[in-house]
């Protein structure tokens, strides 16, 4: 693997830097996270040399959309079972009720994780509990009455 000069590759960049217009400069220093500590310093030093100065990078580039907003969720189930605690979060979505799962990852990457931490919760809205717990009550009853395939 070739490895590159620092010096030439600084005096390449500057070359570069100096053909471009003040507004490609600028919209440049924009993305400097893309840039190499050597691009970053020549870029600074023909900011310099032109008396520019790069714009602040915006502090909120997606001004459309809404601040997230902190949601107190209760726990209206846990389960031992990855699986079951899907089934019961699919439920409750078909049924219009947004619900999620917590600690579902530290399950899946060892499922003997579970028992540290007291399985998969599924949570959902307080305002939403007294039906999410109606609609799993059902689906498990109905799941317990149906009758077994004989083949």
């Amino acid at each position: 693997m070739a490895t590159i000069d620092p010096e030439q590759e600084r005096a390449r960049l500057a070359e570069s830097y100096s053909r471009k217009t003040d507004e490609e400069l600028q919209e440049l220093a924009k993305h400097t996270e893309d840039l190499t500590d050597i691009a970053l310093q020549s870029l600074r030093d023909e900011l310099s040399k032109r008396g520019l100065t790069p714009d602040p990078p915006e502090e909120f580039p997606d001004a459309d959309q809404p601040e997230p907003r902190f949601r107190d969720l209760v726990t209206v189930r846990s389960y031992w079972n990855l699986l079951e605690a899907e089934l019961a979060r699919g439920a409750l979505e078909a049924a219009g009720i947004e619900s999620f799962l917590f600690d579902d990852n530290m399950v899946r990457m060892d499922w003997f994780n579970a028992n540290a931490i007291g399985g998969v919760k599924l949570r959902v809205d307080p305002q939403n509990a007294e039906e999410a717990n109606r609609i799993l009550d059902e689906n498990f009853m109905a799941q317990d009455e149906e009758p077994e395939v004989q083949g």
